[in-house]
Order: structure tokens, then sequence, then C-alpha cells
């Protein structure tokens, strides 16, 4: 997954110009300026609840703190060196993903088998409908001849639940496409210096969105989720793959995220500390939809 600042409402910055007439003033309550000091007439009538308490009482929410996260938890001084020395090179040169090629980032934790000896992957050809991997581009063509002639799906799995012109959004559960979903999570990883879930994908769902064509389905980026979470996030990792970024996808898939979350008549968030990346990507999403509200 990918602290970010919170987001102070509008009518807080404006101080207490605006007086509410559901709600007590400093002075009204008794309460001195330094914030201890109690007036006798207040200390008379503390045990009757005044209409600004009881309205606090129904609007105030409660949230779970959040859990602190350390990728490198259990690693010991020299399990955590070697494991920097092994993932400070990056193992897979370009990544090839339907016509597009990039070139990768970081290190990707993938599959043992597809390392070559020297445990460097020149380029890492994905079919683009299965995200199954290949090390020779006749492999891949091999396998994509054999979907062609058994008709296989030319789009992601799972359910498709939004479409608009040429976009179309996936919705895939880990625990049913456990490998599409893990394969995802390696692709984003060479783009991703703070990804972490490789693995275990099970308690989360992945919005893989694509363009359409006559061809099928392409993706172009992706956000995760947890299916249940106890402290409200409703995206875990979010990702535009580098070939489409600059075209407002990012922008779009936060936004997915939260009109899916008003969908669900949930209050969401992404999942934090952000990464930089992430940061740069929600704040100025923050920032635009602040000021045209």
């Amino acid at each position: 997954g990918d602290g970010a600042g919170g987001i102070i409402p509008a009518a807080a910055s404006m101080g207490e110009s605006q007086e509410d007439p559901g709600r007590l003033t400093r002075r009204q309550r008794g309460v001195g300026v330094g914030g201890t000091g109690v007036s006798t007439s207040a200390s008379r009538s503390a045990a009757v609840p005044t209409i600004a308490e009881e309205h606090t009482a129904v609007d105030v929410v409660t949230t779970i703190a959040a859990p602190t996260l350390d990728e490198h938890e259990g690693m010991d001084a020299a399990a955590l060196k070697e494991h920097e020395e092994v993932t400070k090179i990056k193992n897979v040169g370009t990544l090839e993903l339907g016509k597009y090629q990039m070139d990768t980032w970081y290190f990707s934790p993938l599959p043992k088998e597809l390392l070559r000896d020297k445990g460097m992957i020149d380029v890492l050809y994905v079919d683009e409908f299965s995200l199954n991997f290949f090390t020779r581009k006749e492999e891949l063509l091999r396998h994509q001849r054999k979907e062609l002639l058994g008709r296989g799906q030319r789009h992601p799995p799972g359910n498709e639940i939004y479409r608009c012109g040429n976009l179309s959004m996936f919705e895939v559960d880990g625990f049913e496409e456990r490998l599409y979903c893990r394969n995802l999570c390696y692709i984003a990883k060479l783009f991703l210096d703070h990804k972490t879930l490789y693995f275990d994908v099970d308690p989360f769902l992945f919005y893989v969105l694509c363009e359409v064509d006559e061809r099928g389905y392409h993706p172009v980026g992706y956000y995760s989720k947890e299916k249940y979470s106890d402290v409200g996030y409703n995206l875990a990792c979010i990702l535009t793959f580098p070939s489409h970024q600059r075209k407002g996808y990012g922008r779009f898939l936060i936004a997915f995220s939260y009109e899916l979350s008003k969908k669900e008549e949930k209050v969401g968030s992404p999942e934090k500390p952000m990464s930089d990346l992430g940061q740069q990507a929600y704040i100025p999403y923050w920032t635009s939809t602040i000021v045209d509200f």
C-alpha cells in the first residue's frame, strides 16, 4: 500500500467570527481562556446536559486508530542489510504489456523460475488479458494463439461494473483470481517503491481500469482496497501504468474510489501513511475538489 495531512474544513478555517446558534461559546460554557477554569454557574448546572452537548454526543463519529505497518518486521540487522542489498537493484529491465514497452523503476520479487542465471530479466513479456508472465516473445505469441483459437476472454477476470465511452472498470476478487491479482501486484512493484503486498491478495478487491477497442479490454491502471476495513480505508494501492500516465486516469481512479464509498454509504479515505507518489496524486485531487465545491 501507499501520512497525509488532514484537510481543514472551510468553516473551521474562518475562526469564530460566525457563531452557531446551537453551539455555546467558551464564555457561555464557563471555560476560562486557558481551558481549565469553570464558573460557579456552570458547576451548578453540570448535571444537566445542554442542547450543544446532546447535539455533540449524537454527531461525533469515533474511529479506530490505524495500525502502524512495518514491512521489515521480524528482520534482524543482518537480514535487513541483506534485504537492502538484494532489492536495491532492479531485476527487470523492460516490461512489455500489450503494444507498449516500459522501462521499470524498482525491484520486484518475481517467482524464481522466471529469473535467469544472473537473476535478471531483460524483457518481461505480459499477456495483457490474463497477466501471465513470459521471458521469451515466442512463448507469449504461442500463448496468445492458443487463447485466440480457444476463444479465450479478452478482458480482465471478474465483473464489469462501469463503462463509459471507451473506458471500462472491472472488479476482481483476490480470493477468486489469485494468480491474476498476484501478477498485478508484481507489476505494480516494478513502478512503486513502497508496495508491500504480493502474496496475500485474498482480503482485497482489485479495480482494473481498461481502454476498450475492437481487440478487447486493455488495462491502463488499477487500485485495490480491503474488503473489510476497520478504519474506513477505501483504497490501499493505486497505479497508472507509465505508458498511460498524464491522461487523467489516476484522478479518475481516485474519484471512482470515493464514488464507490458513496454507493456503499460509507466514509472512506486512502490507506495511510501515503507514499510520496500517493501524496502527489491525492493533494491536487483534494485541492481541486474543494475549490470546485
